[in-house]
C-alpha cells in the first residue's frame, strides 16, 4: 500500500492481497481501511479489476451526449434521482446539509436500478426503465457492462468493510440481495461555456453522499474533488488515474455507530486560469435492498446509537433535500 496525498489520512489501498493474499495481508489491509475511514471518510482502491479502457469509454460516449444542442437532451429530462439528464440549475448538493449556495455548475446523466422488485409498491418509488440517449446508442452497452463491474466492485468492498470492523465478513453484503443504487455520469464545463460562477458557486457544492458506499472514477483539475478533515479542512483530494476514489455516504456511517464518517467533500468551480477546463466524472452510489433497517452497531466499534432507519425513507428524504424548485 502507498499513500499518494503525502499525509496518511487518505491511503491508496491494493485489493489484490485483500483478494488473494494470506490472512496476514487482510488484516493489514483491514487496519489502513479502519483507520482511513475514522478520519476522512475516503480512500483510494487500486487493483480493483476494471477495464482502464471501459472507464475512458463510458466517458467518451458521454461526452458525445452532452456536446448535443441543449433542445435534443431536453428530450431526456429528468428530476433528481430518476433517470435521464439532469440540465444546469437541477441540483444544489449543499441544501442536504444546511448550506445556501447556487445550484451546482455541472450536467449530469442519471441511471439507476435496472431490474424490477417484487413489490409493486418498492417499484414505484424505485424503479423505471433507464433511458438511453438515440443519438448516442453505444452509452447503453459501455455502462451496462460498467454497471455489472461496479455491483461486483461494490460487494466485495462491502465483505471488506464487514471484515475492518471484526464483524462477520457479510455484516453488510448480505444487504445486496436486490440492492438499489444509483449513477451519475457528470459532466462539469469550463468557464467558456458557463461565464463566471456566482459568488459561493461551485461544480457541487459540499455535502456528504447519502448511501453507503460511493465508487468515483473521476479527472484531476484544478477545479476539482476536495475533502474535508477535521485536521486539515478543505484539501484537493489525491489522485491517482488507476484508482477509483471510495466514499462512505451517511447510511454506512449511521450503521457504523459514527466510527466511519460520511466523508464531506466538494467539487471547485472552473478555475479563472483556466477556462477551458472540463471534467467529467462516474459517479456509482452504493445503497442496499429496499426495506433494509440501519440499527448502529453498538459499542465498542459503534460510537453513536443512532435510532433504527429505514434505508429507503432516509434515502428518499435526501435526495428531495438537493433538489431546486
Amino acid at each position: 500500500m502507498t499513500d499518494t496525498s503525502g499525509s496518511p489520512r487518505i491511503p491508496t489501498v491494493d485489493l489484490r492481497p485483500w483478494l488473494d493474499g494470506d490472512e496476514d495481508d487482510r488484516r493489514e489491509i483491514a487496519r489502513t481501511v479502519d483507520s482511513a475511514l475514522q478520519t476522512a471518510g475516503f480512500l483510494l482502491v487500486t487493483g480493483h479489476g476494471v477495464d482502464a479502457e471501459l472507464r475512458n469509454g463510458v466517458r467518451e460516449a458521454a461526452r458525445r451526449f452532452f456536446a448535443l444542442p441543449a433542445d435534443v437532451k431536453q428530450a431526456y429530462e429528468a428530476k433528481v434521482g430518476g433517470r435521464g439528464w439532469l440540465g444546469p440549475g437541477a441540483e444544489a448538493n449543499g441544501y442536504s446539509e444546511g448550506t445556501e449556495t447556487p445550484p451546482d455548475l455541472k450536467e449530469s446523466l442519471t441511471f439507476a436500478t435496472h431490474e424490477p422488485f417484487e413489490d409493486p409498491a418498492v417499484n414505484a418509488e424505485w424503479y423505471a426503465p433507464n433511458v438511453w440517449p438515440a443519438q448516442v446508442p453505444e452509452l447503453r452497452t459501455l455502462c451496462e457492462e460498467y454497471l455489472d463491474r461496479m455491483a461486483e466492485l461494490e460487494k466485495e468492498l462491502l465483505s471488506l468493510l464487514g471484515y475492518a470492523l471484526g464483524l462477520e465478513q457479510d455484516f453488510f453484503s448480505r444487504h445486496m440481495d436486490h440492492p438499489t443504487y444509483g449513477f451519475n455520469i457528470n459532466w462539469y464545463p469550463s468557464t467558456e461555456v458557463l461565464g463566471e460562477p456566482e459568488p459561493g458557486q461551485f461544480r457541487i457544492g459540499p455535502h456528504t453522499d447519502f448511501g453507503t458506499v460511493t465508487i468515483l472514477d473521476r479527472q484531476a483539475g484544478k477545479g476539482g474533488l476536495q475533502v474535508y478533515t477535521d485536521e486539515g479542512g478543505w484539501e484537493d483530494a489525491p489522485f491517482d488515474p488507476a484508482a477509483f476514489t471510495i466514499n462512505i455516504g451517511d447510511l454506512m456511517a449511521r450503521w457504523t455507530g459514527d466510527r466511519w464518517r460520511s466523508g464531506r467533500h466538494r467539487v471547485l468551480p472552473p478555475p479563472t486560469d483556466a477556462p477551458a477546463e472540463e471534467l467529467m466524472s462516474l459517479v456509482y452510489f452504493g445503497e442496499c435492498t429496499p426495506g433494509t433497517t440501519v440499527e448502529s452497531v453498538p459499542a465498542p466499534v459503534g460510537r453513536v446509537a443512532y435510532p433504527p432507519v429505514d434505508s429507503h425513507v432516509y434515502l428518499r428524504e435526501k435526495l428531495d433535500s438537493i433538489t431546486v424548485g
